[in-house]
């Protein structure tokens, strides 16, 4: 038996039996269990599960209506909203397929979604739908439903709502459907032959490493880590989870969407991110269970109205998509008494492999493999399996793992390996285990920086970084230099009592007593904030980009 089950969490069995039923299917039960309990709560306006399933058969049956067949993709292209979590199982309820993109794609970004899936029919928000409208011409879309957030708004809010959920309704030209008529219509939806094996979602890898591509999920895969998370995070019908991360992501669109109401939770939905309005939700409806990312809970602790009673509802906090620095997670720990448990997984695992055990947490660390998975490290190049302590690439196995990348033969083959006779995915993360079974990231393989011939891993260095208390925010890449081949550069944003008392060169001597001679930046750069994807992912590779386009441009002169 694997060490790293000494420390899974009490009453955790290693293997869950897995339902064979759809998605749909577990919003229907959990409206007829808690019909009259609040399923989605939007700056204050509250949705029942009998309203939010009623509305959900009505969407299914417009959709259905309007020529959508079992296996069509279609577009969500919303931000986090009530009509987001309505659509996407209204998409499911009619045996079609869910594409949530990333609502800060343009137009021009979104043509290649909309032409590599054919989509025909789309769903968008009012703020969204001139991207969607300027490629009616020249695309497969012929149908488009465009929702209005403010439709589901409190008119007596005293809350500080973003704009584009204060916008009223705007009047649409007469080919497009605003989102009420599509609902009041009252279509009922008609029986579609739909098993857990039929696709359901296919999130679009980021593309920071070439084309997206869309990763096959179906209700099988998806439901995998909807009862894992489930079981691991002690989610119960009284949880109440904070959604802030964005739904169009694997992560919050599992842990703080499918997840809930799956358990009958009740859902605090965000549509954009505010520190100030995230701990005056928290405190006013008793939040539970939070995910997040490092970068928000960095940002959500350094506000000064933070006290320690905002967090003391607070059971479950914790996240991925990159290691929470130590100091980080001992000043929550000090204001709120919780550790933050970190997991790890993937656009093609539809969010967690691994999972930090909420009691016995480590800082900085992927955790250890979920129920019903299994995980190992191999050397990228030769194959072979590494032991403890050693570092190479993830590999996982399990449930969860998608069925491939839509239309993309090649690169599926590539995608896997088989270790004695099991298919494992292969993760492009380098990583290691401890001698307990937690596995702690090193970096992307494609991340590392060549110093004169060492390895040197961004991950470490700025976690070193965090450790500095004029640190609030760190990125590291590789820069070209002509003698090493690349030198280490760090991009720092001050806490704000440090701003313009801290020098680069105080940063540099003080990273010499804290990294090897080969590690330490030698070059940093403050900035007032730095780039991240809507998830709150640190964008390194446009800052290293941006490096990089420097010198081309100074060779040019």
């Amino acid at each position: 038996m694997e060490k790293y089950f000494d420390f899974y969490p009490k009453r955790v069995p290693k293997e869950l039996t897995l339902p064979e039923t759809t998605l749909i299917e577990n919003l229907e039960i959990s409206s007829r269990r808690y019909p009259d309990k609040t399923a989605l709560n939007y700056y204050g306006k509250r949705i029942s599960y009998r309203e939010l399933y009623s509305e959900v058969l009505s969407l299914a049956g417009y959709l259905q209506a309007n020529d959508v067949k079992k296996g069509d993709r279609i577009l969500l292209y919303m931000q986090n909203s009530p009509q987001w979590i309505i659509s996407f199982y209204a998409i499911a309820r009619a045996g079609a397929v869910v594409i949530p993109i990333n609502p800060m794609n343009t137009s021009e970004e979104l043509a290649f979604y909309v032409s590599d899936c054919e989509i025909k029919t789309a769903i968008v928000s009012q703020e969204l739908f001139e991207n969607v409208r300027a490629l009616i011409d020249k695309s497969t879309i012929e149908h488009v439903v465009v929702g209005t957030y403010s439709d589901y708004i409190d008119s007596e809010t005293n809350l500080n709502l973003p704009q584009e959920v204060c916008a009223l309704r705007q009047e649409l030209p007469p080919e497009y459907t605003p989102w009420h008529e599509a609902l009041s219509a009252r279509y009922s939806p008609i029986a579609v032959d739909a098993s857990a094996d039929d696709l359901v979602v296919m999130p679009y890898t980021s593309g920071t490493t070439g084309t997206p591509k869309g990763c096959m999920h179906t209700h099988k895969t998806v439901q995998a880590n909807i009862i894992t998370v489930g079981v691991w995070q002690s989610v119960t019908s009284e949880s109440v989870h904070l959604l802030t991360l964005p739904l169009f992501h694997v992560t919050g669109m599992l842990h703080s969407c499918h997840g809930p109401l799956s358990g009958g939770c009740e859902i605090v939905i965000m549509t954009r991110w505010d520190r100030e309005l995230a701990r005056i939700l928290i405190e006013r409806n008793g939040v539970t269970h939070w995910t997040n990312i490092s970068t928000m809970l960095i940002d959500f602790l350094a506000n000064p109205n933070l006290i320690k009673d905002s967090l003391k509802t607070l059971e479950v906090i914790g996240g991925g998509g990159a290691p929470l620095p130590e100091a980080v997670g001992e000043k929550l720990y000090n204001l709120a008494g919780i550790r933050y448990a970190e997991g790890y997984g993937l656009s093609e695992t539809i969010a967690h492999t691994h999972f930090n055990p909420p009691d016995r947490p480590k800082l900085q660390c992927l955790g250890i493999p979920s129920p019903n998975t299994q995980s190992k490290i191999i050397d990228p190049l030769t194959l072979q399996e590494l032991g403890p302590n050693q570092e190479g690439e993830i590999v996982v196995r399990g449930p969860q793992v998608f069925k491939g990348y839509y239309k993309r033969p090649e690169e599926n083959v590539n995608a896997f390996i088989t270790i004695e006779g099991k298919t494992f995915l292969r993760t492009g993360d380098i990583a290691k285990y401890d001698d307990e079974g937690y596995y702690f990231i090193v970096d992307r393989i494609k991340r590392m920086i060549n110093a004169s011939g060492f390895k040197v891993w961004p991950t470490e260095v700025e976690s070193k970084l965090y450790n500095h208390p004029a640190v609030q925010q760190a990125c590291v890449v590789g820069v070209p230099d002509e003698r090493k081949g690349e030198q280490v550069k760090a991009f720092i944003v001050l806490n704000e009592e440090n701003k313009g008392k801290v020098t680069e060169q105080e940063i540099i001597d003080w990273s010499k007593t804290q990294l090897a001679a080969y590690k330490y930046p030698r070059v940093i750069e403050f900035r007032d904030k730095l780039p991240t994807t809507s998830s709150g992912k640190l964008l390194w590779r446009k800052l290293q980009e941006e490096e990089r386009n420097k010198l081309v441009a100074g060779g040019e002169k």
